[in-house]
C-alpha cells in the first residue's frame, strides 16, 4: 500500500482521510419492493443464517409435541421404561437446542436490521451530500429528521421477515404435514383456516396502510415547521410573530391528532381481529381434535400432541400476521424515503466532467463582469446584498453560469474537484453536532496546533475559553449553544482550515463587534497571502484590507479599484460603504449584548 503523504496546508502537512467503512453500493430506486429487496442481497449470508436460525428454531418449537406423544403411548401406555426415558432425554436435548438456536437467531437478526438502518441512513446522507445547498429548499429540515429517526428503523423491521418469518412459514407448513399424519380432517382445516384469516384481515391492513401515509405526511409537516419555529423563535419573537406561528404549529397539530385518531382506530380494529381470530381458529382445531379423541379415532398421546401444535401454532401465525403489519409500516417509510433518494440535483454542469485549470487559476463570471485574479483579496461590493450572493453563487457553481475558470468552463469541470479546490462559506453553512474540535476539523487531519491557529485567525478564540472543555467541548446542531457571533467565527475558523484553493466568503464579519471585525480582517489578509479569496460585504475594515474591491450595480459591476480610490471617485460607493459602517454599528451593539448574554449560557 503506498504511502499516505498527505498534503500541504497554511497550519503543516496532514494525512490523507481514509474510510474504514465498506462502499455502501447503488440502491434499486425503482419501487419499495425492490429497495428492501436491495438491502438484502447487500447481506446475502447473514440473511440467509437468520432464515436458517429462525427456521431451526420455528421447527424446534414443533418437535416437542410430537416427542412427548411418543413418550406417552410409546413409554406410559406401553409401560416401556426405557422408551420413556428414550423420550423424554429426546425432549430435553431439543429444549437445549432450541434454546441455543434461538440466541443464535436473535443475534443474527438483530445484525440483519442493524445492516438495513446503517445502509438506509448512509444511503439517505450520501444523497443528502450530493443535493448540497438545494436540499434545504426542497426537503424540510423536519422531514429530514423524521427520515432519520423513525423511517430507518421501520425499514429495518422489514427484514425481520427473512428470519422469523421464513421460520412462521416453515413451521405452520411443518405443523400441517404432522397433523396429516394424525387426522387429515385437522390438516384441512389448518391447511385453510389461514387463508381465511388473510382474507379478513388484507382489508384492514389496507385500509391501515392508506391511513398510515397520510399520517405520516402530516406528521412530516407539522415537525417541519416546528424546526422553523425553533430555529428562528429569537428572530419571531423580536417581530412580534411568535403568536401567528403559534396558531398555525396549533392547527397543524390539531390535524396531525385527528389523522392520528384515524390511524389508532384502524390499528385497534387490527390488532383486535388478528389477535381473536387466531384463538378462534385454534380453538375451532381443538375442538375437532377433542372430538377425534371421544370417538377414538386418534390416541390419547396423539390427542396430547395435536393440544401441544395447537398452542404452539399460536406463535408462527402471530409472527405472519405481525410480520405482514410491520412490512406495511415499513413500506411506507420506504416511499418516503424513495422520494428523497429520487430527487434530482441542480444541474449546474455539461456532464462533461473535465479536469480543472492549472493551479492559482484567474475565474471571470461574464453575467456580472466580475473577475478574479489569483493570489490576491477580491472584494464584491452591492446595495443589494443578494446580488453579490449570487456572484458568489455563480463562481462557486451553486447555479447556472457561464463562468470560466483558467479557460475553462466551469460547469464543464468535474463537480468533485471544483468542491475540492473552490469553497463558499457563508452564515448559512451548516454546523453538524460534535465537540469544537470535530465541528472545525470533521475528517481529523489537523493537530491541536493548526485548528487554534484557525480560529485565532478568525478571531474565535474567546469561543475555546468560553466552553468548560476547550477543543472537547460539546456543540449542539447548528451551534445553538454558542451565540450568533460565535458561530460566524466558527464557520470562519472551519472554512479557513480546510485550505481551498478558492475561497469565497459571503459577509463573514457582520455579527461581530468593530474592534474584532479589524482584527479578522488584518488576519485573514496575512493568512490567505498568495491564495484567492473573494470576499462579499459592506464592512470598510474588510475592504481597505483587500486588495481590489469590484463595485456592483444592478448585479453588474460598475467600478474597479482599491477601497480608498473608490472612496474618492464614487460617491454612490462612498454612501453605500459609510451607510453599510453606520447599519452595522447599530446591528453589532445589539450582537455584542447578544453574544454577551449567550456566553454566559452553559455548554
Amino acid at each position: 500500500m503506498p504511502e499516505n503523504t498527505g498534503v500541504p496546508g497554511p497550519w503543516g502537512t496532514h494525512p490523507l482521510p481514509r474510510s474504514a467503512l465498506p462502499p455502501v453500493g447503488t440502491p434499486d430506486l425503482r419501487g419499495p419492493a425492490r429497495f428492501v429487496w436491495w438491502l438484502i442481497a447487500r447481506q446475502p449470508w447473514r440473511v440467509l443464517r437468520g432464515a436458517l436460525f429462525g427456521t431451526l428454531w420455528m421447527v424446534g418449537l414443533v418437535f416437542p409435541p410430537y416427542l412427548m406423544a411418543r413418550a406417552i403411548d410409546d413409554g406410559l401406555r406401553a409401560e416401556d421404561p426405557r422408551a420413556l426415558t428414550l423420550w423424554a432425554g429426546a425432549g430435553a436435548a431439543m429444549a437445549v437446542a432450541t434454546a441455543i438456536v434461538s440466541i443464535l437467531r436473535h443475534r443474527t437478526m438483530f445484525l440483519v436490521r442493524t445492516d438495513a438502518a446503517h445502509r438506509t441512513m448512509r444511503v439517505v446522507t450520501r444523497h443528502a451530500t450530493v443535493l448540497g445547498a438545494t436540499l434545504s429548499r426542497r426537503v424540510s429540515s423536519g422531514e429530514l429528521s423524521t427520515v432519520q429517526a423513525s423511517d430507518v428503523l421501520r425499514i429495518a423491521h422489514i427484514l425481520t421477515m427473512t428470519g422469523p418469518g421464513v421460520g412462521s412459514v416453515v413451521a405452520y407448513g411443518g405443523v400441517s404435514v404432522l397433523l396429516f399424519t394424525i387426522s387429515p380432517p385437522l390438516a384441512a382445516i389448518v391447511v385453510l383456516g389461514v387463508p381465511v384469516l388473510a382474507a379478513v384481515v388484507g382489508p384492514l391492513m389496507g385500509r391501515l396502510h392508506g391511513h398510515q401515509s397520510v399520517y405520516r405526511e402530516h406528521q412530516g409537516r407539522a415537525m417541519a415547521l416546528a424546526a422553523d419555529i425553533v430555529s428562528g423563535l429569537r428572530v419571531l419573537c423580536g417581530i412580534g410573530g411568535r403568536s401567528h406561528f403559534a396558531r398555525r404549529y396549533e392547527e397543524r397539530s390539531r390535524e396531525v391528532l385527528r389523522q392520528g385518531y384515524r390511524v389508532s382506530e384502524t390499528t385497534s380494529w387490527f390488532h383486535a381481529v388478528s389477535a381473536c381470530l387466531p384463538v378462534v381458529f385454534l380453538g375451532a382445531v381443538t375442538w375437532v381434535a377433542a372430538r377425534l379423541a371421544v370417538n377414538g379415532q386418534i390416541t390419547v398421546g396423539e390427542t396430547v400432541a395435536v393440544y401441544a401444535y395447537v398452542a404452539i401454532l399460536i406463535l408462527p401465525v402471530f409472527f405472519i400476521i405481525e410480520g405482514a403489519s410491520s412490512v406495511i409500516e415499513g413500506l411506507v417509510s420506504v416511499r418516503r424515503v424513495l422520494d428523497l433518494l429520487t430527487l434530482e440535483p441542480a444541474r449546474t454542469g455539461s456532464g462533461r466532467d473535465l479536469p480543472g485549470p492549472p493551479r492559482d487559476a484567474p475565474m471571470v463570471e461574464p453575467e456580472s463582469g466580475v473577475s478574479v485574479p489569483p493570489g490576491l483579496t477580491t472584494a464584491l461590493v452591492s446595495a443589494d446584498p443578494g446580488e453579490a450572493a449570487a456572484v458568489v453563487d455563480r463562481l462557486g457553481r451553486y447555479r447556472v453560469s457561464n463562468t470560466e475558470w483558467g479557460g475553462v468552463p466551469l460547469r464543464d469541470v468535474d463537480l468533485g474537484e471544483v468542491r475540492r479546490r473552490v469553497l463558499v462559506s457563508d452564515n448559512d453553512s451548516h454546523l453538524f453536532a460534535g465537540s469544537l474540535r470535530e465541528v472545525l476539523d470533521p475528517h481529523g487531519t489537523h493537530g491541536d496546533g493548526e485548528v487554534r491557529a484557525a480560529l485565532r485567525v478568525a478571531g474565535a478564540d474567546d469561543v475555546v475559553t468560553s466552553l468548560p472543555d476547550g477543543l472537547d467541548s460539546p456543540v449542539e446542531p447548528q451551534g445553538r449553544n454558542l451565540s450568533g457571533g460565535q458561530r460566524q467565527r466558527v464557520r470562519l475558523a472551519r472554512a479557513l482550515l480546510a485550505d481551498p484553493e478558492v475561497l469565497l466568503l459571503v459577509e463573514p464579519t457582520s455579527a461581530v463587534d468593530a474592534h474584532t471585525e479589524a482584527t479578522v480582517a488584518e488576519r485573514l489578509h496575512t493568512a490567505r497571502a498568495g491564495r484567492t479569496t473573494v470576499v462579499a460585504g459592506t464592512s470598510p475594515l474588510l475592504l481597505d484590507r483587500a486588495d481590489r474591491v469590484l463595485f456592483l450595480v444592478d448585479g453588474r459591476v460598475a467600478a474597479v479599484g482599491t477601497h480608498g480610490a473608490l472612496l474618492t471617485e464614487r460617491p454612490d460607493y462612498r454612501r453605500l460603504v459609510f451607510r453599510g459602517a453606520s447599519d452595522q454599528e447599530d446591528g453589532r451593539s445589539d450582537v455584542a449584548v447578544d453574544d454577551t448574554h449567550d456566553e454566559g449560557m452553559p455548554a
